[in-house]
């Protein structure tokens, strides 16, 4: 992730905080029942909120941020090498029957991460 992105992953997670210091109940999936029956809430760490972020729809709408991450498909990286390589460099990866392996020697993206956020969109490669 850019920095961009971290500074609006660590904004929500922020509002995310602020809401369970309101009232504590919000960390519902992570309540734990005491011996005596009653319940409390643990707030979650941000890798949680992250993670729950990027696999939980439900979630995800509630603090109004998506995490999305993609493969790039062989094409995509293609398309990224042609703007990243020097034209010398792009001519032998059109040449060699090994893409991957040349797109890897030559750190192309693998991966593309989309944050939203706010219905703000911000997009990283990695």
């Amino acid at each position: 992730m850019n920095r961009e992105q971290q500074h609006i992953i660590d904004e929500a997670y922020e509002n995310h905080s602020r809401e369970y210091e309101k009232d504590n109940s919000i960390g519902i999936s992570h309540a734990f029942a005491l011996i005596d029956g009653t319940r409390f809430y643990r707030k979650i760490d941000k890798e949680t909120f992250i993670a729950l972020c990027t696999c939980d729809e439900t979630f995800s709408e509630q603090w109004g941020l998506q995490i999305e991450e993609r493969e790039l498909s062989l094409l995509e990286r293609r398309d990224l090498a042609k703007t990243k390589l020097e034209w010398k460099d792009w001519i032998n990866v059109i040449f060699l029957a090994h893409y991957k392996e040349t797109y890897d020697k030559h750190n192309i993206p693998t991966k593309l991460i989309t944050v939203t956020y706010n219905n703000e969109t911000t997009e990283s490669y990695e």
